[in-house]
């Protein structure tokens, strides 16, 4: 099984753990809609990204942030 390469740098990867801890907990503080749970999977994807440090966005279009790669 081939390994995905961190294809983000860490200044993104701190605003992404920033952005998910605000977005994930939408559903709970505000009225649980549509909307909100929409926020909080949102939420979701950028806490995972910025944890594993791959975007498969970027891999698709082949965008690199690493300064080192």
């Amino acid at each position: 099984m081939k390994l995905l390469k961190t294809n983000q740098n860490k200044p993104e990867r701190i605003l992404r753990f920033i952005l998910a801890v605000l977005l994930i907990p939408t559903p709970f503080i505000f009225e649980a809609t549509a909307y909100t749970y929409v926020l909080c999977a949102v939420g979701g994807i950028l806490l995972f990204n910025a944890l594993v440090g791959v975007c498969v966005i970027y891999g698709i279009f082949g965008v690199n942030t690493c300064e080192n790669s």
